[in-house]
């Protein structure tokens, strides 16, 4: 396994300019994997300079050229999806049968789709009066700044990094100081099939020094970011010096609801995976279990059982279903709400703790953890972003919907029905940019991702994600319009 780990300017990979370096650990014990180099505002300059002199050429390069780019760049991470998704494991903490299964996967799906994109953008014609011709254009907007999470990293740089070059921008991007080494193979792949220099460019860094200044930077024309809803705020402000675009997508806390028709063998199995799939860290997890008060027994008996035989263990290991959290200062912050939930008058179902077994005491792990809790608790309102779950009840249908409208947020809910009607009715009155019926967190490249409220604005995937990486230029021409004089003399 090849591990990249300096930053990518210019189609060459080089150290940082005062060489200083961020230590990458491998969660399951803690073990120091490599040091990447750390950077900082003079490395921003160099790379929004070299994103802005390909800027030109890449943005009048054909658009079916830009598409084969990026076709070939997702063939490369096919032919490579072994050694990326062992890399993704060490460097998250995510499963090996989840990295090779869907996080990967899911990278190349997405580079294909948007090389399939790139040239099926197309303008408008507006039926404006008589003797006028008025066409718009979408255009490339130019250098994009990109600000990477650490919970999917290869997945989230190619829904940010495909739409932005497909539609012809090029691309700074910062990966998670954590979590940098599967955006950098990335990158390593790209100059491969034929990128050319300065289009991409990965700079790996902490968020209050990279990640501040490149949101900053008066060279950088759009800021897309993915993360807390706190550092968003703080991505809008540091935009404000140039007016840059911004697209945000932010925090989730998923409502979940369970209704007393819903097939349970069905809803205890997506339940389970909508909250534990990697180890909860998902804006998108059903983070709030919400069930009617008929079935809530016999749910959270069936429920209950089926998290107690998760599998903690080396995400390397095969039959591992939940590895760690992908750093100590993160379960830890985790594992603090188990404090606040009994603080406030929570019950402790299951979980609540690290796993104690000898061969993950030196690692990130938390047992699944369910917890009952009122609407008005902190569990029930804040993103923990781990195996945390916490349950409440309701009677009916007016009931359900003021709780799943309860929080700020409006990401992604679910619902568990067997009543089409129902289903739909729900669906529509659900304050969130995205709801699942009898499944949950289900994506694909040609659906939009985002969220509304405090869980940010702008797309992900499909039409969407290329108007929000292209500008609309409206364009008047007088045919045969007979204009008369203004100022008449």
């Amino acid at each position: 396994m090849t591990i990249q780990n300096n930053l990518f300017i210019d189609g060459e990979f080089v150290d940082s300019e005062d060489r200083s370096r961020i230590p990458v650990l491998n969660p399951h014990d803690n073990s120091l994997i490599t040091e990447v180099a750390e950077a900082k505002k003079a490395d921003v300059d160099r790379a929004v300079e070299a994103a802005r002199r390909a800027f030109p050429a890449w943005a009048k390069l054909a658009a079916a050229d830009r598409g084969l780019l990026l076709l070939k760049l997702a063939d490369a991470i096919e032919a490579n999806a072994d050694e990326l998704a062992k890399l993704e494991s060490i460097d998250t903490g995510h499963p090996l049968r989840d990295t090779r299964g869907l996080d990967v996967v899911r990278t190349a799906v997405t580079f294909r789709y948007f090389g399939g994109m790139a040239d099926k953008v197309q303008g408008s014609v507006v039926p404006v009066e008589q003797g006028f011709l008025n066409y718009v254009l979408r255009e490339p907007i130019g250098v994009v700044g990109q600000i990477v999470p650490w919970n999917f990293p290869p997945m989230f740089t190619s829904w940010k990094m495909g739409p932005a070059l497909a539609a012809g921008n090029t691309v700074v991007m910062k990966p998670a100081e954590l979590t940098p080494l599967s955006t950098l193979k990335i990158a390593e792949l790209a100059r491969k099939v034929g990128f050319p220099k300065g289009v991409i460019n990965i700079l790996p860094g902490y968020g209050n020094i990279a990640g501040q200044y490149l949101a900053e930077h008066p060279g950088v024309d759009k800021i897309a970011f993915t993360g807390s809803t706190a550092t968003g705020r703080k991505v809008v402000q540091a935009s404000a010096g140039n007016l840059k675009r911004v697209q945000l997508e932010l925090g989730g806390k998923g409502a979940n609801i369970v209704f007393d028709d819903a097939f349970l063998p069905a809803a205890i199995n997506g339940s389970a995976f909508a909250i534990f799939h990697n180890q909860g860290q998902a804006c998108i997890a059903g983070s709030r279990l919400i069930l009617h008060e008929k079935i809530a027994d016999a749910f959270l008996e069936g429920f209950l059982k089926l998290a107690r035989s998760i599998r903690l263990g080396n995400p390397l290991d095969a039959d591992t279903e939940m590895g760690p959290l992908t750093s100590q200062l993160h379960r830890d912050r985790v594992l603090s709400y188990v404090k606040v939930a009994k603080e406030q008058g929570g019950e402790i179902l299951l979980g609540g703790k690290s796993p104690e077994r000898d061969d993950l005491a030196r690692g990130c792990y938390v047992e699944p953890t369910v917890v009952r809790a009122k609407l008005a608790d902190r569990v029930s309102q804040e993103e923990v972003f781990g195996p945390f779950v916490s349950v409440t009840t309701f009677r009916d249908d007016e009931e359900v919907l003021a709780i799943a409208n309860g929080t700020d947020y409006g990401l992604g809910g679910g619902l568990w029905t067997t009543n089409l009607q129902r289903a739909h009715r729900i669906a529509g009155a659900m304050r969130s940019g995205m709801v699942w019926i009898n499944c949950y967190k289900r994506v694909n490249p040609g659906s939009p991702f985002g969220g509304i409220g405090k869980s940010g604005y702008g797309r992900e995937m499909g039409f969407e994600a290329m108007h929000d990486y292209t500008e609309a230029k409206s364009v008047w021409v007088n045919v045969d319009a007979k204009i008369p004089p203004w100022y008449p003399r």
